[in-house]
């Protein structure tokens, strides 16, 4: 059985969230970054409203799998999400997903504004679309370890 999961898009600006039970995602919000302690509460507060068992923060690695600048900031980001959560969190590999929603948008019609507001949020749900689709095979847990693979009943 799926779980229900938080997604997480997370920008220096922007941070989009998602959520799903493993079957079609939902874009949810994109929130205002602002100073990180109100941004996992905020995060934190839409995981307990959602009901979610698990946090995916995308981690998006350079295109030979190491870390850039970016895939640091989002693993300290999901590290002070652990930090502060029962719920396991889990790193996901998410390139080019920000450029997959773009064009998704862009094929569905969705005007430039609208596009604007919503990028975040969809490159969240896209993630966790590949997140199960693959099973969380290859999430990195943050902090406690791993009882059980992700996407999987404890």
């Amino acid at each position: 059985m799926k779980r229900p999961t938080l997604g997480i898009d997370y920008g220096e600006r922007r941070v989009g969230v998602a959520f799903s039970l493993g079957y079609v995602p939902r874009a949810l919000a994109v929130l205002p970054h602002g100073e990180i302690t109100s941004l996992v509460e905020r995060v934190l507060a839409i995981a307990r409203r959602e009901g979610a068992c698990q946090i995916v923060v995308g981690w998006p690695l350079n295109a030979d799998g190491s870390e850039g600048e970016q895939a640091r900031k989002s693993r300290a980001f999901a590290e002070a999400l652990a930090a502060t959560t029962e719920l396991p969190v889990y790193l996901w590999d998410e390139r080019y997903t920000s450029q997959e929603a773009l064009n998704h948008m862009i094929a569905a019609g969705t005007r430039r504004k609208a596009r604007r507001h919503r990028l975040d949020a969809v490159a969240a749900a896209l993630m966790l679309q590949d997140f199960f689709e693959q099973g969380g095979a290859g999430a990195r847990r943050v902090g406690r370890p791993a009882h059980s693979r992700p996407d999987q009943e404890e």
